[in-house]
């Protein structure tokens, strides 16, 4: 590029010259540059468009079978094993028959290796997902007339309408719940999709970790609440809305005396047999080449035993009933219902992005690759569009299953066609063989999932260690997600996360700084001992950026620190002439200086202090209100006869401060060289030499 014939120096410091920027271009040929670009086709840019939306078409060229095939076929087979007992489960949440949930994991392993970024994420069926369809389906389905303790798995239950206001519909409860699922889930893939075409993969930035911690923290409890009534055998309401966990233990509490002792005796074996599996697996994970597949072998043998003990004839104890083989011919979702979910699905559409997202970033960094947010929002959303018009329901990444398969050697996502071909084995010819599997059981699966996300609660002292804002942000997510409701909670930790923001950008440290010993770096004098505080120059830092939320206290916090309120002390001197008033904290003593010779002679027999000194390196950003602060600082301090100086600014502070009109652009303005420095100590040294040349022409007129 071009240099400014005019380098911009500094006293005793280095140059710096200014590189001559290319004049920015304006907003409509912006906008037809882009376009042209977006609309102009060529055979090489349709082939690039296609291999970005089917990153697959790309990767598998470069497949290596030797290197990949065995770690990927492994992982399959793995993740296949443990999503069929977990999708037969889960549908327990979603409140839908378990084939849905098998086809929900088919199809969403075969979208997502097509259009996936990550090689390692596992899309499928995903427990906080399945609680909030849950949630939506029981609603409507409660709207509609029919009675919500009844359960979709009940043998039976898939015809029956239970009063006269449900008769308007032309199927039955299970018929009329999938309806609802698939409207939910294709609004909520629409909306993910419309994020990724619209770039705001950005979005899910804002939903922080501890908020997503403690959002997964209250939906498990919220879950394991909604599961307690499947492992003690006991039938009542399911309750909706504000304090449904509260209600629900209420319930519990006074049904206990109704429990069906198969289903407790069988919950407590398969819960004590499951944990003692994941402890062990656990502590010799490393020894393990391929986790246990205790879910699966539990289910095996619950089934065994509840058909041949005829469990559900002799104790009547809950099972999971048909369970149809094949397909159904494609239904498009009802726009009815589509219109009534579309809020529901808001919140469905940002919990799964954030998760796919945070976990498919979270793999690549640990195995060197990158991913794009913006396509694993199409990715994700499409996993979501497109079942919907096939029987399914909503669909995120999974931890639990991707840690599994980066464990089991997953090296691409062909594994996931290994696990949708388990699937669809069972699909095809062994799903009627779980006719007899009790529900008590598949609440037990449920429950040890929830480990991991319980196990978060005895983070909460170390996170308020390290951050009481993000603990509160923590808590706040989980409390509300139990007390109120999952939507509701999500809603409670973005305000929050916002909030915490806000008040650490709206209240930064402010500190002023000493020198250390004789070096040319300054501290915290608060911090650090034996620090040598400079003489006639006050160093101030302020931690954060200046803008209009924050511009007060950082004028509360210098006046303060400095001891002197410029602003009131140069405003009353303007009232009263020569007559000013300065103290500790404040105005404290009217004092008469007389005419003074030059502006050096005012300030320092008063205030103890000739120069201010704003070290700017914290500073991230100005905006125009604080830009307009540190004018009138400026102005005020310049009425008393008090430097203002700056140091160590970034580019864009410059820049604002340029554009404001702080620098050299009307008549008696400072110059940049004047009043920019490009390290404290150039500042304060530069301070002190200008002080003492004022003194001697003084001395000297």
């Amino acid at each position: 590029m071009d240099e400014s014939p005019e380098p911009l120096q500094q006293d005793r410091g280095p140059v710096l010259v200014r590189q001559q920027r290319p004049a920015p271009q304006g907003l409509c040929e912006m906008l037809k540059a882009r376009l042209w670009r977006s609309c102009s086709c060529s055979v090489l840019r349709a082939r690039a468009l296609v291999q970005d939306l089917l990153p697959a078409t790309r990767w598998l060229r470069q497949y290596r079978p030797r290197e990949y095939l065995a770690g990927d076929v492994m992982s399959g087979l793995v993740i296949g094993i443990i999503l069929v007992p977990q999708a037969i489960a889960y549908s327990l949440l979603a409140g839908l028959q378990p084939i849905y949930s098998l086809y929900t994991s088919f199809f969403a392993n075969l979208i997502y290796f097509l259009m996936g970024t990550s090689r390692h994420v596992s899309v499928g069926i995903f427990s906080l997902l399945c609680l909030m369809v849950g949630q939506v389906v029981d609603r409507e389905l409660q709207l509609a007339g029919f009675d919500p303790s009844q359960e979709g798995l009940q043998p039976g239950a898939n015809s029956s309408i239970l009063n006269s206001s449900a008769a308007v519909l032309d199927c039955g409860r299970d018929c009329y719940a999938i309806r609802i699922a698939t409207a939910l889930t294709l609004m909520t893939g629409l909306y993910q999709v419309l994020m990724g075409v619209l770039r705001l993969g950005f979005v899910s930035a804002y939903l922080s970790q501890p908020l997503l911690d403690g959002f997964a923290m209250g939906a498990s409890v919220t879950i394991l609440t909604s599961q307690l009534k499947h492992l003690l055998g006991v039938r009542i309401p399911r309750h909706q809305g504000p304090g449904m966990v509260v209600l629900t233990w209420l319930s519990l509490l006074r049904s206990a005396g109704q429990a069906n002792v198969c289903d407790v005796v069988t919950s407590t074996v398969c819960l004590v047999v499951l944990l003692a599996a994941k402890e062990l697996s656990d502590r010799y994970r490393r020894r393990l080449r391929v986790p246990l597949p205790t879910e699966l072998l539990v289910i095996v043998v619950a089934t065994l035993v509840s058909h041949f003990g005829q469990l559900h004839r002799r104790f009547g104890s809950s099972v999971a009933g048909d369970i149809p083989t094949g397909f159904m011919p494609p239904q498009v979702p009802e726009p009815r219902l589509m219109q009534r979910v579309a809020l529901d699905a808001v919140a469905l559409a940002l919990v799964g992005a954030a998760f796919s997202i945070s976990l498919a970033e979270m793999f690549a960094r640990n195995h060197g690759y990158s991913v794009r947010a913006n396509q694993e929002l199409l990715a994700v959303g499409c996993c979501n569009v497109l079942p919907a018009f096939l029987h399914c329901f909503a669909t995120s990444a999974a931890l639990a299953k991707s840690l599994v398969k980066t464990a089991t050697g997953c090296r691409t996502q062909l594994s996931s066609v290994v696990s949708a071909t388990v699937v669809l084995l069972v699909l095809l010819a062994l799903a009627p063989l779980f006719h007899d599997l009790q529900r008590s059981v598949l609440a037990c699966v449920i429950v040890v999932s929830l480990r991991g996300a319980l196990r978060k609660v005895w983070d909460l002292p170390r996170l308020w260690r390290m951050s009481p804002a993000d603990a509160l942000v923590w808590a706040g997510t989980a409390a509300t997600c139990m007390l109120v409701s999952t939507e509701a909670g999500l809603l409670a930790g973005v305000i929050l996360s916002l909030l915490s923001l806000a008040g650490r950008t709206q209240r930064p440290r402010a500190t002023l700084l000493a020198r250390i010993g004789n070096s040319a770096f300054y501290e915290d004098a608060t911090e650090f001992e034996g620090l040598v505080p400079e003489p006639g120059v006050r160093v101030f830092r302020f931690g954060g950026p200046l803008y209009y939320a924050n511009k007060d206290f950082f004028l509360r916090s210098l006046y303060s620190l400095t001891g002197l309120d410029a602003g009131c002390v140069a405003a009353r001197r303007k009232e009263r002439g020569s007559e000013w008033e300065v103290g500790d904290g404040g105005p404290a003593q009217g004092k008469d200086l007389g005419a003074v010779s030059s502006r050096a002679a005012l300030a320092p027999a008063a205030a103890g202090f000739h120069t201010v000194v704003i070290d700017c390196a914290p500073l991230l950003f100005l905006d125009a209100a604080g830009v307009t602060t540190l004018q009138d600082l400026r102005r005020d301090y310049g009425a008393l006869g008090i430097s203002l100086l700056l140091a160590c600014c970034s580019p864009p502070v410059r820049d604002a401060l340029s554009r404001g009109g702080f620098l050299g652009e009307g008549p008696g303005d400072v110059a940049e060289e004047e009043q920019l420095f490009l390290s404290v100590h150039n500042a304060v040294q530069t301070a002190r030499a200008r002080h003492r040349e004022l003194e001697a022409t003084d001395a000297h007129p």
